[in-house]
């Protein structure tokens, strides 16, 4: 009896030795453990921000091995949808440590869940970042989003066309709408290529023509609608109507064909952000016959400039464990380092908004599809001029509203009363 109790006890601490190491291999693979540490982060766009992440992960980890780095690529809608979902439950569980979110999009998730993010504050320099970036990723005077790539606008343009219209990229540089429409025509005239493309379900253009301005769909508060009595998103309404009236405009309706237009040599221009370059240059047999200038700026409005902004998304730090880790990854690689940059612009053409970075060899290297012109360098530059404005909570909200309020300015109805009608909805819609 005695001999059977000790072999059952022998057993038992066997099996015991078996469930503990067991459970220890389970806790080593954990997210977060007392000698390893992981966070995770979200994005979108595997060939541009999951790029940009792993470039960053290697940089970090080369000086911090200690820290394990997860990247997962999601949908922007897929993002939206679990941020949404997660935050408005109260729950964070399932939820990254860092997250993408669009510049655009941002104000909507801080003011709504003022909590859930963690505030970096002096984790980097402010001044050091482009300022129109400033906004959208700060509330109440505190830091929440760290800038990341700029929707930095420039206006793409065939010189073959231009020249074989009679013009030089001069011609082209610090014009206004008005200007443009008037080479527009020549340009078709000469070369029967009309001067853009334009999707009547994306407001794109608009927004990149009141930026210029200094303007925005809302008030400094970014909860107001101003669209009644706003003088730069008139004016935008009055040079899209004119463009169309000029006859220079492909008329197009997803992105397939946006595309299609420029590498086709079907377009003479294209006024858009600074990311539709590796799109242009997929086209290889237009090298050389490619230059970008400033994009125009709004005739007749005060403060408008030839420069101005079309997308753009920053990081930001969720208030879940390890966001300390979180911030400090972020710091040291898209909050400050230099070399950094140099590999994002090399590896992936991706412009950050950090201004340091700037005075960096790739940033003043000349592209041969470009026929030489230091491109990066001067979209760098343009970076610096883009008025800031506060994008505020309904950007596409309104959006929604003004898109089908356009058909029916170019359709005959006044465009005061266009306007009004739009603020009327917007009002009633985002009480």
């Amino acid at each position: 009896m005695k001999k059977l109790l000790v072999l059952l006890m022998a057993c038992m601490m066997v099996l015991a030795a078996c469930s503990s190491g067991s459970k220890e291999t389970v806790e080593s693979e954990g997210e977060n453990t007392s000698d390893s540490k992981e966070i995770t982060i979200w994005a979108w766009d595997p060939n541009f921000n999951i790029k940009a992440l792993n470039i960053a992960k290697e940089a970090y980890q080369a000086e911090n091995p200690d820290l394990k780095i997860k990247i997962v690529e999601n949908a922007q809608a897929d993002i939206i949808q679990k941020l949404n979902t997660s935050l408005s439950s109260g729950t964070t569980k399932g939820l990254p440590n860092i997250v993408l979110i669009e510049d655009y999009r941002a104000q909507s998730f801080l003011q709504a869940y003022p909590d859930s993010f963690h505030e970096i504050t002096g984790s980097y320099v402010v001044d050091d970042f482009a300022s129109y970036k400033i906004a959208p990723t700060s509330l109440d005077g505190k830091n929440y989003g760290l800038p990341f790539d700029t929707g930095v606008t420039g206006l793409y343009v065939r010189t073959d066309y231009l020249e074989e219209a009679g013009y030089t990229l001069d011609d082209l540089k610090g014009i206004d709408w008005n200007q443009y429409i008037e080479i527009g025509k020549k340009v078709k005239e000469v070369t029967g290529k009309n001067m853009l493309s334009l999707d009547p379900n994306d407001q794109g253009l608009i927004r990149m023509m009141m930026q210029s301005a200094g303007a925005w769909y809302l008030k400094e508060d970014g909860v107001t609608p101003i669209i009644a009595g706003n003088e730069a998103l008139k004016r935008s309404f009055e040079m899209y109507k004119a463009l169309l009236d000029a006859d220079i405009v492909n008329p197009i309706s997803d992105w397939s064909q946006f595309l299609a237009g420029f590498n086709s040599g079907e377009v003479a221009s294209v006024p858009t952000g600074n990311w539709i370059t590796p799109s242009i240059k997929a086209e290889a047999s237009q090298s050389g016959k490619w230059a970008v200038v400033p994009q125009p700026k709004l005739p007749d409005v005060e403060g408008s400039v030839n420069a101005s902004n079309l997308g753009g998304s920053s990081w930001y730090v969720l208030n879940v464990d390890g966001k300390e880790e979180a911030t400090d990854f972020l710091a040291k690689t898209f909050g400050s380092n230099v070399d950094f940059y140099q590999d994002l612009v090399t590896e992936i053409g991706a412009i950050g908004t950090y201004i340091p970075a700037s005075g960096g060899e790739e940033y003043k290297a000349a592209d041969e599809f470009f026929a030489g012109q230091t491109i990066i360098s001067d979209f760098s530059q343009w970076v610096e001029e883009i008025p800031q404005v506060n994008y505020g909570l309904h950007t596409y909200a309104i959006d929604d509203i003004l898109i089908v309020e356009m058909q029916n300015y170019l359709n005959g109805k006044d465009l005061d009363k266009v306007l009004e009608d739009a603020q009327q909805q917007a009002e009633a819609q985002l009480q």
